[in-house]
């Protein structure tokens, strides 16, 4: 800022002074008006610092691990060597609700009903309080579904305390996605046959889309413009021979716009892998993974021992990947809800596949060229498989004997094995803000 003095005559020196005097504070304080306008504006805009972490949602206790990987230098003479320590740091309580909701199933036959039947049919005698759980990307809150309480509730990592709740149609909640911006996340209502578009900040339903019977796995697209859905069917009916597939219900394959929430595109899965050449499949998609460029998704099917690549360009299926089955004399009524294999993922330079063969107890890392493939056996029941941020390394939850196995996708090999909750099923990256994670040492 410059002043201006103008004059006819010479000034007295204290009379020079102050004006000089008035002039500086007059700037002063506009420079101090100036920064405290900025100020909120600045402290507004600046979001808050989060870390990278990896979610386990245990099923049948109703609670999240929260599992952080560092990086720990060993000194030796030569070369020194780096090796990944992983550490449970926390376990959330996904159910702090739970006397409440309990509470109102009792008083409630047909909600009772249900409750017993999840238990029964769908959890091998147990309760599910938390089948699938993501992060909000500014590391404030957990989102769970929670298929016995028929929710989906987000918990604040720092308070344990409930956000929000959403209630979905039918009884029972199923497998999530979230959008790559982090504002939507997609549930499947297994009893109520949609998909519900949540908003992650509120749990306000955005959109509400039709699906097959037992609606259930989700994936978006890396731009998040697709979401790829699968419904699977009655998987808990004892009619799984072939001759009766059709008593399963309707099962697609289908995509949807999420510009629009419309379906743009639905497959039956069976009739596009009898048309390849493989007769008597199910309908039935499971778990998926989608190539780095989205021209291919894997995919497993109820009763099969193995995967399925289908090129979405071309709407057909390429090849079927044969996996073993260490189970030969096992009936197909004995499969868990129909699933031969429950897990699938894909590295990020997308040329190995990580597979979870679940009735046959082992972990497949596999080529994607050649499907020539490395078996691991490293615990029981694995049930979902789960690929870092980096790209290098997959998550698989050992449901059967409580624990998570680290494996390199490059050495196919283990490189840590972490106890957590009782029946962990999906494993999730996502985020925790750095002052909540530092209060956890």
């Amino acid at each position: 800022m410059t002043l201006l003095l103008r004059t006819t005559a010479p000034l007295r020196p204290w009379r020079r002074a102050c004006r000089l005097l008035a002039a500086a504070l007059a700037a002063l304080a506009w420079w101090s008006l100036a920064s405290l306008a900025a100020e909120p504006a600045a402290a507004a805009k600046k979001p808050p610092a989060v870390r990278q972490v990896v979610f386990v949602g245990s099923n049948w206790d109703g609670t999240v691990d929260v599992i952080r990987q560092r990086t720990k230098t060993i000194r030796r003479p030569g070369p020194n060597k780096h090796r990944l320590v992983f550490r449970r740091v926390a376990r959330v309580n996904m159910i702090p609700d739970i006397e409440q909701r309990m509470g109102e199933i009792l008083t409630n036959p047909v909600r009772l009903g249900y409750f017993l039947g999840i238990r029964e049919l769908i959890g091998e005698g147990n309760d599910q309080f938390v089948d699938d759980v993501y992060s909000s990307n500014d590391g404030r809150l957990l989102i769970a579904s929670r298929p016995s309480l028929a929710d989906v509730v987000a918990i604040d990592i720092e308070t344990g305390k409930l956000v929000w709740r959403f209630v979905v149609d039918g009884q029972r909640s199923d497998h999530m996605a979230m959008s790559p911006d982090g504002h939507h996340v997609a549930v499947s209502a297994s009893t109520g046959n949609v998909i519900h578009i949540l908003d992650t900040a509120t749990g306000a339903q955005v959109a509400k889309i039709e699906s097959g019977d037992s609606p259930h796995e989700n994936t978006y697209s890396k731009d998040g413009n697709r979401l790829y859905h699968a419904s699977i069917g009655l998987v808990y009916t004892p009619a799984d021979q072939p001759q009766v597939d059709t008593s399963k219900g309707k099962r697609y394959f289908q995509i949807v716009d999420t510009r629009t929430n419309q379906i743009v595109k639905r497959y039956d899965m069976a009739q596009k892998l009898a048309e390849a050449g493989y007769p008597n499949m199910s309908s039935a998609v499971r778990p998926m993974a989608l190539a780095p460029r989205e021209h291919f998704v894997y995919f497993q099917v109820s009763f099969f021992h193995g995967f399925v690549e289908f090129n979405l360009r071309k709407e057909r299926v390429t090849r079927v990947a044969h996996l073993p089955n260490l189970v030969p004399e096992m009936p197909r009524e004995q499969y868990l809800l129909d699933s031969a294999h429950h897990g699938i993922a894909m590295n990020g330079k997308g040329n190995r596949l990580c597979v979870a063969g679940t009735m046959s107890d082992y972990a497949a890392i596999v080529s994607r060229k050649t499907f020539k493939y490395t078996l691991l056996k490293l615990g029981q029941k694995p049930y979902w498989a789960t690929t870092s941020q980096n790209g290098k390394l997959c998550y698989v939850s050992w449901s059967g004997t409580d624990s998570i196995s680290v494996i390199s996708y490059k050495k196919r090999k283990e490189v840590a094995h972490i106890p957590v909750g009782n029946h962990p099923q999906r494993i999730r990256p996502g985020f925790v803000r750095t002052s909540w994670l530092r209060s956890q040492r």
